[in-house]
């Protein structure tokens, strides 16, 4: 570790609009087709790259999360476009069903996991990637077996997190690939402190960006970022059946080369969901400072806050995020509070 003083910028619960950006421009695809299709028709205009052998990095869930992917669409990807790849995953830090490979295998039989190889990368032990540029880590810890591949699809699922505020591409990779024992702690626990989520806010999100950022340079020119925008609870898939209820609307998919491009054009979907649709999952995000993860993937090179958002639904028609999102309106929730769904026309 690196500048054991550092200090975390501020502003992490800023929202920085569209038109108060500077850069170039990187290209987003979009569709309202939550389904395998939709899937697999935005999967083919990022597939460029992803050759030899193939990592998909999924979350797949505690036992019978009711947010996760569903099996079907990433079964259907898998055998009609990734039949040589595997699944790739890492044991967790805290204790429970997923935190030991033991375990973690039993779980994703019980998630139904089991139409492809899975591949839980830390089941022997850990390796050190380089953090170029970084604030905090010179190097942090994956599972070892992330090395063994050749190209890496993330395949994420967007939602709010405890900690992150949000999970997107960057928390699916910063976290998700770092090993169960050595890389998650150094994310998350100060040395020597008891309390293994010690470091929260801009701290937190600078150093899970700083290990996504090394599994980005590691796949350069061989990795492709997919969000599932669904489901969209405030609490992440890893906290299973005990997760908050779903008030956020289901969006559509969206996809790039860009790790910042995608992510950041989900935060600017959920910003103009008409009639507050956004509002749960924003007060999740700003409270726990999670917009940090984005001016931070800037700050590092990784990708562009500005991006063309191209609607795969209407030949390829430039779109802005406001356009994407308006016809979405509420319907009313028979335990007495307002859901979202979507109701896009494709």
């Amino acid at each position: 570790m690196k500048q054991k003083n550092a200090v975390a910028a501020k502003g992490g619960n800023i929202y920085l609009p569209y038109d108060k950006r500077e850069g170039e421009l990187s290209t987003v695809y979009f569709t309202r087709d939550l389904s395998e299709n939709g899937l697999i028709r935005i999967f083919e205009r990022v597939s460029e790259g992803l050759e030899g052998k193939i990592g998909i990095k999924l979350h797949t869930g505690e036992p019978e999360g009711p947010n996760i992917i569903p099996r079907p669409w990433v079964r259907g990807l898998y055998e009609k476009k990734l039949n040589n790849a595997s699944i790739i995953e890492t044991n967790t830090y805290y204790e429970g069903p997923r935190y030991n490979t033991a375990d973690h295998r039993k779980t994703l039989e019980i998630n139904s996991w089991s139409f492809c190889p899975v591949d839980i990368m830390d089941e022997d032990g850990a390796a050190a990637l380089p953090v170029k540029g970084g604030k905090w880590f010179d190097e942090i810890h994956v599972g070892k077996n992330l090395l063994n591949y050749d190209s890496l699809l993330a395949l994420t699922h967007f939602k709010g997190h405890t900690m992150g505020g949000f999970g997107g591409s960057n928390k699916n990779l910063g976290i998700g690939c770092a090993d169960g024992r050595i890389g998650k702690k150094e994310i998350h626990t100060v040395p020597g402190n008891p309390d293994l989520w010690s470091i929260a806010k801009e701290e937190f999100m600078e150093r899970m960006t700083e290990s996504a950022k090394a599994t980005v340079d590691r796949f350069r020119g061989h990795i492709s970022f997919i969000n599932v925008m669904r489901n969209m609870s405030v609490s992440c898939d890893c906290e299973g059946t005990d997760a908050e209820p779903v008030v956020t609307p289901d969006i559509g998919i969206i996809a790039s080369y860009d790790i910042l491009a995608a992510d950041n054009a989900c935060i600017d979907l959920i910003y103009n969901l008409p009639d507050g649709g956004g509002k749960h999952l924003i007060e999740r995000i700003e409270d726990r400072h999670g917009l940090r993860q984005l001016s931070y993937m800037k700050e590092l090179g990784m990708g562009n806050d500005r991006y063309i958002l191209t609607d795969i639904d209407n030949n390829d028609k430039e779109i802005t995020a406001e356009e994407a999102v308006a016809n979405i309106r509420p319907e009313w929730h028979p335990d007495g509070f307002n859901v979202f769904r979507g109701r896009n026309k494709l």
